[in-house]
């Protein structure tokens, strides 16, 4: 029986498996047709805010929300051709949610290096909340 895989572990697993972006690359993807996607929750988005066009869906219903196929899937989510760059508060579960997004078929997922923190420190557009 071969030893549990740790998270550190399968993170550098499933990171292998696509190319992740950094801020730049996601902003101007999103400007090419890209659909940004929000997984952070509630509490983070009215503390720092949210990208302007993001699509947000709650963690727990990502694959359900974007399954091009599914009864439930957001009006965004149109073929498994889809470009999507999912982003959480630092980069960490996107990543395990992107590789979520490869096995439903969305092979052009990926995620945001560092997460929303890194797009607010890079300057990029962002909704102050109310």
């Amino acid at each position: 029986m071969s030893a549990p895989t740790g998270i550190d572990e399968l993170l550098e697993r499933v990171r292998e498996g696509y190319t992740r972006i950094d801020p730049q690359e996601a902003y101007a993807a999103s400007r090419s047709g890209a659909l940004l996607v929000d997984i952070r929750y509630q509490a983070l988005r009215d503390r720092d805010g949210l990208i302007p066009g993001a699509l947000v869906v709650e963690r727990n219903e990502l694959e359900w929300r974007l399954d091009p196929r599914g009864s439930h899937r957001a009006p965004e989510a149109t073929s498994h051709d889809l470009q999507v760059v999912v982003i959480c508060n630092e980069g960490y579960a996107s990543s395990l949610a992107a590789a979520s997004l490869h096995a439903l078929g969305l092979h052009r997922a990926t995620d945001l290096t560092g997460g929303f923190q890194a797009w607010k420190a890079a300057g990029l557009p962002v909704a102050v909340p109310s």
